[in-house]
């Protein structure tokens, strides 16, 4: 546990010294997010959110274009996650770099041991389909997490059906398959403490993660260059 506080602490100091070097403290997210992109670069994300035992801030900041590419990103970005915040209030919502993470506890989607959707879930997932549409040029990772009681087999496997059951609903409500991607992760990423009945709930989770598509980068890009 210690380690991993020095780990987190050492993520904290890199990132911060980056937006130090490319300006002043008055950055917003969408500046923020462009800097740790040219500062950093993509791999040095991927490298770093790994080893926090993050998976949403490896892959979203290791997918980071940066500069003023990914500053018109991030704006983008930050539009689409102030609608999901609004639209779906049982979700939770961070702003990454150039992405977004959308977490939903399991039990919100799903019965105790399930991996078939509730109709609360449905309900939920509906809400969010909806921003998702309306914001086409994006790509989605459907990430599945368990907390650590039981096997890691079928934790593993209970993750990876999870998660496809998330992205077959996406793909039947019309959000285009070539988008979507899916992940199980088992009990191997856990963000809170398996040692408590809290930190176990929030571990059984599936995770959205939303970064920029070809098409966005190409756009941004574009617009950038002007």
């Amino acid at each position: 546990m210690e380690d991993m506080k020095k780990i987190r602490i050492g993520v904290i100091l890199v990132l911060t010294g980056s937006l130090l070097l490319s300006g002043c403290a008055s950055m917003n997210k969408t500046t923020k997010g462009a800097a740790v992109g040219t500062a950093a670069g993509g791999a040095m994300g991927a490298v770093i959110g790994k080893a926090a035992g993050n998976t949403a801030l490896g892959a979203i900041i290791g997918a980071t274009v940066g500069g003023a590419t990914g500053a018109i990103i991030g704006r983008e970005m930050d539009k689409q996650a102030a609608e999901i915040e609004q639209t779906v209030p049982d979700a939770k919502v961070e702003r990454v770099g150039e992405g977004i993470v959308v977490e939903f506890s399991s039990a919100v989607l799903f019965g105790f041991d399930q991996s078939d959707l509730s109709a609360e879930a449905r309900a939920n997932l509906d809400k969010l389909v909806k921003v998702l549409n309306t914001y086409p040029d994006t790509n989605i990772e459907v990430q599945g997490h368990t907390d650590s009681k039981g096997s890691e087999t079928y934790n593993q496997s209970l993750s990876e059906k999870r998660a496809g059951s998330v992205s077959e609903y996406l793909k039947a409500n019309q959000i285009a398959a070539g988008r979507i991607s899916t992940k199980g992760f088992g009990e191997t990423l856990p963000k809170y403490d398996n040692g408590t009945d809290e930190g176990r709930a929030q571990n059984r989770r599936v995770e959205f993660l939303i970064t920029a598509n070809e098409k966005m980068v190409e756009k941004a890009a574009a617009e950038a260059g002007k």
